[in-house]
């Protein structure tokens, strides 16, 4: 099956069961010409990760990788009025366009931006004893993967849920020499998923408007600490 025909079969459902929304599109707009990458969840994706912080009750949601913050709109919109979104990016211009696109979804009080270096901001938030996270979505850079899930699991208790985006790479996840530090930060994360007795998890792949990709889905099963 080609390209055309999995972006085809993403609009018959995205048409069905997503729907169209004024303020997600202006935010893809608004992001594109201010020249992001776009590197964004696909409507159906970001409407999955709603469904999915609503199926575990999330207050708190960590998000590490905002871009233009369209995964963080979905993520919000699925919280209560009293829950919150913490969103972790490091480029300076991403967060003023991500900012931008909060205040827009009139959502800016529901969600806190921490600009800088995600491992660095981590730290921090550990260090003040932030409240555990019920759900942490993980789409940033691949390498740091493994260093993300070490501090997800700090940062998370029994019940929550972890999501790593992007992480099949069009199949390479399984081929290449080794060369590829995204497709090895996949492979040591995936790695330490399975040796972990705290988490039970399972990958997908997935095609679609966005290709062949898919992610990471997991568990916390035992305490943490």
């Amino acid at each position: 099956m080609s390209q055309e025909r999995w972006t085809e079969v993403d609009d018959y459902f995205e048409a069905a069961l997503v729907g169209s929304d004024d303020v997600l599109e202006a935010v893809l707009r608004t992001s594109v010409e201010a020249g992001l990458p776009e590197h964004q969840v696909s409507p159906s994706q970001g409407k999955l990760l709603a469904l999915l912080a609503r199926l575990v009750g999330a207050r708190r949601i960590l998000e590490i990788g905002t871009l233009g913050g369209y995964s963080t709109i979905w993520l919000a919109r699925a919280l209560p009025e009293d829950g919150q979104v913490v969103t972790l990016e490091a480029d300076a211009s991403h967060a003023r366009v991500a900012r931008a696109n909060f205040a827009r979804a009139g959502l800016a009080d529901r969600i806190e931006l921490l600009e800088g270096p995600a491992l660095g901001t981590l730290d921090r938030l550990q260090e003040e004893g932030a409240a555990p996270f019920d759900l942490v979505f993980v789409d940033a850079d691949k390498p740091n993967n493994p260093a993300y899930l070490d501090h997800a699991l700090r940062l998370t208790q029994v019940g929550s849920v972890l999501v790593f985006d992007n992480v099949v790479r069009d199949g390479a996840v399984v081929g290449g020499d080794g060369s590829d530090a995204k497709v090895e930060g996949i492979r040591r994360m995936t790695e330490q998923i399975a040796a972990e007795p705290r988490l039970s998890a399972t990958a997908l792949q997935t095609v679609g408007r966005k290709g062949w990709d898919g992610f990471a889905l997991a568990l916390v099963i035992e305490p943490t600490d």
